[in-house]
This record gives structure tokens, C-alpha cells and sequence, in this order.
């Protein structure tokens, strides 16, 4: 039996006259109301209501049930669990991206399956879990015979077969993984697990990379992020500058320039550098000037080709290159930025791609709804009171480095976005205008927006741009 309940950071309030709230993280909030004839059903959600009973809803309590736990599951405050007749809890599902519902894939017994290479198990304080950066649920395992069942499936092995064995984990479990990722089935004509596994755009991930993607950003993952200090009972806070090592210092000051020899250009403009978080909404960006910006910074200055040699007479394919304004790891140049605009004068609200060969903006028709989710996220990742003028989300064509570099290659993606942050910081500087780099971005959002398959292009960077509120307030210190 599959079964729905709040999960355990939430408590439920159904009262007698049908009210519905929920209380978790130090928040109250009203979930609505449902007949009388609802509230014991609805009471259920506490211990497991079981997701059969939901449809096809014969009723109109049962349509009242099935849109409040519908309501609950799309609010991230519902996990599930698996509990076979007779027997007691194999799983709990715990959703990791928004709206999850539990789907079971249909299995045949003359299909094969095997543990993707992706997946891993995990000690969570107490709990042994299994999860995977490409499922939209974890699964926490509650027998340690049924962690060495799926763990038996590094090797591939017929439905059928399994269905014969003692530790069988049961049909449903299976579909459950193959539906979340978890395990995959193979051909008999299938060569190589790896290729097997996804389409190509999947092949050059490594394991470490693309579990370092989703779980250093929003979309993907459910465990808490950002700047929530979660080890201040247990450290002192670390020194902003480290401790000096022993030996005698040289001084670089009795060797520096003479006091009054002016700076040059770029030590200028590198201390007048700042992070720009409130932007001046009665004197907005100008196209022109944004025009200007992008050319400086990411617009394609040269292209060439070349082939691929291996040394000692080994050659390898043609391959296309570019220069920008910025360095890249290998001349790789996978990063690309999409304008969220929300207030240029001389340009429309909404996404823009830049091509930056073409020095060109073309738009992408995305819903208000997921546009306003983006700003909204932005100003909040930058703590500031109001969305920016335009939000560049620097996302990367991953493939386009880890087809050459085995181990780094999202590493290197992420050194690459850090010289993109300084050139655009620099730029902005510049020309006069505010910027700021944000932390982070939400992965599943991009995907959705741009109609892109998560580990095909994806967000890794993000800068608000835009004209900077007139100088006057004090204390906010540089960033």
C-alpha cells in the first residue's frame, strides 16, 4: 500500500467544523476548509491516508480529499510510504522537487533493470537513505535487507527473476525507482551501461558533478539553503583574516609605488568596485547602454577551428573555437547568459537569450507566473527590497567541457563563472551601472522556462544589472 502524511517537520490542525492549518518551521498557515463529512479522512494525513482511496473519486469528500492532499503535496509538506500487506514500512518517499507525486513505472518480468550510476546510499544521522541527482525523491530505507536487494542491482537481473527471490523488495518499489531514475532498464542489445543510461547529453556527466549541481542549488533538492549559519552551536565563528605564520615578515609597503604616483585605470576601477543591490527604478537601464555592457563583457570576438591532434600522428575531429572578452578553461567558452528583464527602457519585459556571435537578444516566451518566481527569487537571494532591472542567469553547456575534461569538468564551469562575475562586475563598474553576483538559482525554474532538460543547459551563475539607487545611504558596507 502506498500511502500519503504530512511529513514529520509538519503538524496538521483539522478541526471539527472543517478548518485546515499547518504548522511547521515557526509558521502557521491557512490550508482551507472542507465539510465536516471530509475531517476524519482528512485527520488520516497524520499517520498515512492511502493514495488508492483518491481516485477515481466517487464522492465529493473524496474530491475534497484528494484536492487538499494535492494541495499539501504541490506545498512541499507531504512525504509517502510503502507498506506491504501484512508487513511493516519497507520506504518512505521524501519529495525533493515541488509537486512531486508518487508515479510507479509498469514492469514486465522479461525486463531488466539495473541501479543507475547515479544512484548512492547514505547514512542521514540515524536513517539510511537512497537518492539520486537526477530522481525527484529520496527514499528512506527502513530494513537493511531490502538496501542490500537494490544494492544487488549493480548487475543487471530480469523482473522476473527478482520476483522469485526471498528479498524481494516488491513490484511496486521497482516501478517506484524506475519511475524516480533510481534504476533504469537495459536492452539485451545495449552496449555499455553508461551509454545505456540516459540520452548523450547524460553520458559525459560524472557522478560527483552532476550530484554537485543539484544539491548546490534550488529546484532539485528539499535540504535547507543559503546563509542559515547551521553550525553556530558547534564552532566559534572563523577569523575573517587568517592567523599570520611564524617568520620574519617582508614588508611590501617600504616597496610600493610612491604615495602620490596616481593609480592606474583598473586599480581604479577596481576599488570603486561594489555590489549594487537596490537600482534606481525612476531612472531604469537603457537598451543602448545594456547593448554596450554585453558587447564589453561576453560578445564573441574571433572564431577558428582546429583539429584535434593527439601527438605522434594521432589526430582527432575538427574543433570550433571562440575568444571573448573573458578567459575560459580549454577555450570552451560554455557559458551562456539569459536576460530576465524587468524594467529597460527600450526593451520589453521578459526572457531574452543573448547570442553573443550574433550580439543579438532574441526572446523566449515564458509564463508571468515563472518570469515574477525568478525576479522575486533574485531579490530575495540578494536580500534586497525589489526585484533588479534585469537579472543575467549564466547558465552553461556542460557537455561542451566534460566532452574534453574527465574528473573537473564542472569545476572548471564553475572557475569559468567566476571570472564571467568579476568581467561583469568590472564592466558594469565601468559604464556607470550597478551589479550584483547571487548565490544561487533554481535549476528545475530555468528548466522549465527554457523547455531544457536540467543536465543539458543550466543555470550555474547570477547578476543583477541595472542604473543603482543615488548614493546616500549609509552603513552598507562593500561586497
Amino acid at each position: 500500500m502506498l500511502a500519503a502524511r504530512v511529513n514529520d517537520h509538519v503538524t496538521l490542525d483539522v478541526y471539527d467544523s472543517g478548518k485546515v492549518g499547518a504548522f511547521f518551521d515557526g509558521y502557521a498557515i491557512e490550508i482551507g476548509t472542507i465539510s465536516t463529512g471530509a475531517v476524519k479522512r482528512a485527520r488520516a494525513l497524520r499517520e498515512g491516508l492511502p493514495i488508492a482511496s483518491l481516485s477515481p473519486p466517487r464522492k465529493a469528500t473524496d474530491q475534497e480529499i484528494e484536492a487538499l492532499v494535492r494541495h499539501l503535496a504541490r506545498s512541499g509538506l507531504l512525504e509517502y510510504c510503502l507498506v506491504p500487506p501484512r508487513g511493516r514500512e519497507l520506504v518512505a518517499i521524501e519529495p525533493q522537487m515541488q509537486g512531486y507525486w508518487p508515479q510507479a513505472a509498469k514492469l514486465r518480468n522479461s525486463d531488466t533493470l539495473v541501479l543507475s550510476r547515479f544512484a548512492y546510499l547514505r547514512r542521514r544521522g540515524s536513517e539510511l537513505v537512497l537518492e539520486s541527482p537526477r530522481s525527484p525523491a529520496l527514499f528512506r530505507i527502513a530494513n537493511p535487507k531490502l538496501a542490500a536487494a537494490i544494492a544487488a542491482l549493480v548487475t543487471p537481473q530480469k523482473v522476473g527473476t527478482l520476483l522469485r527471490e526471498k528479498a524481494f523488495a516488491g513490484l511496486a518499489l521497482l516501478g517506484l525507482l524506475v519511475e524516480c531514475e533510481i534504476l533504469f532498464k537495459v536492452g539485451a542489445k545495449d552496449e555499455g551501461l553508461r551509454a545505456s543510461e540516459g540520452d548523450e547529453h547524460l553520458v559525459v556527466w560524472d557522478f560527483h558533478d552532476l550530484l554537485f549541481h543539484t544539491h548546490s542549488t534550488e529546484g532539485r533538492q528539499a535540504n535547507p539553503l543559503g546563509g542559515r549559519y547551521p553550525y553556530i552551536d558547534a564552532i566559534a565563528p572563523p577569523a575573517a583574516v587568517r592567523p599570520p605564520w611564524e617568520g620574519a615578515p617582508i614588508d611590501l609597503a617600504a616597496h610600493a609605488s610612491a604615495p602620490d604616483e596616481p593609480a592606474s585605470s583598473l586599480a581604479a576601477l577596481l576599488a570603486e568596485r561594489r555590489s549594487v543591490r537596490d537600482f534606481d527604478e525612476a531612472r531604469p537601464i537603457r537598451l543602448a547602454e545594456l547593448a554596450r555592457f554585453l558587447d564589453q563583457a561576453a560578445r564573441v570576438k574571433s572564431k577558428w577551428s582546429s583539429q584535434l591532434d593527439f601527438g605522434e600522428g594521432s589526430i582527432g575531429p575538427m574543433l570550433d573555437y571562440t575568444s571573448r572578452p573573458y578567459p575560459s578553461a580549454g577555450s570552451a567558452y560554455e557559458l551562456e547568459l539569459y536576460l530576465t528583464v524587468n524594467h529597460c527602457e527600450g526593451l520589453a519585459r521578459g526572457l531574452y537569450h543573448y547570442d553573443a556571435d550574433r550580439h543579438a537578444l532574441v526572446p523566449i516566451a515564458v509564463r508571468t507566473q515563472e518570469l515574477e518566481s525568478q525576479l522575486s527569487a533574485a531579490s530575495l537571494g540578494m536580500d534586497a527590497m525589489a526585484p533588479p532591472q534585469i537579472l543575467l542567469t549564466i547558465a552553461a553547456r556542460f557537455n561542451r567541457v566534460a566532452w574534453k575534461y574527465s574528473a573537473i569538468a564542472y569545476s572548471l564551469i564553475l572557475k569559468d563563472v567566476g571570472v564571467l562575475l568579476q568581467t561583469l562586475y568590472l564592466t558594469a563598474t565601468d559604464l556607470g551601472l550597478g551589479g550584483c553576483a547571487i548565490g544561487t538559482g533554481n535549476i528545475d525554474l530555468f528548466a522549465r522556462m527554457t523547455r531544457q532538460p536540467f543536465h543539458v543547459e543550466g543555470p550555474v551563475g547570477q547578476f543583477a544589472l541595472g542604473r543603482g539607487r543615488p548614493a546616500g545611504v549609509e552603513g552598507v558596507p562593500p561586497g
